[in-house]
């Protein structure tokens, strides 16, 4: 298997997060508390390649799409509200223009993946 753009340590815990929206403040702050070393990636203040989104959808398990909040107002207004049907290189260019899309943040731990739906979820993953 090809190693992967982004790295990966028992000890470290990496966070992509939107610190823009209510569940990446509080995934951020559930991370903080833990007694890891954190690395938070706050995407609407740093840039995340096509690549390493990529890679990041393709470790959780899921399509593109669903790092996407395709319920958020920009979204809609650009999009409107009905089910868009997207390439994935066209979803990977909607999430480079637009980060502040991104929707569920995703904890890396170890080699495990996980998108987080909520500040608890985020405990459920460490134990």
């Amino acid at each position: 298997m090809a190693m992967g753009v982004i790295s990966t340590n028992k000890n470290k815990i990496t966070l992509y997060y939107n610190s823009e929206n209510s569940i990446g403040q509080q995934c951020y702050a559930y991370v903080q508390s833990s007694d890891k070393k954190v690395l938070g990636i706050d995407v609407s203040k740093t840039k995340v390649t096509g690549t390493q989104w990529s890679e990041i959808a393709e470790k959780v398990g899921i399509p593109i799409i669903d790092l996407i909040n395709v319920e958020h107002p920009d979204f809609i207004n650009e999009f409107g509200k009905s089910k868009v049907d997207l390439e994935p290189q066209d979803w990977l260019k909607i999430i480079d223009k637009n980060p502040k899309l991104f929707h569920f943040p995703i904890v890396i731990h170890g080699e495990a993946f996980h998108q987080l739906k909520s500040g608890s979820d985020f405990k459920k993953y460490l134990e």
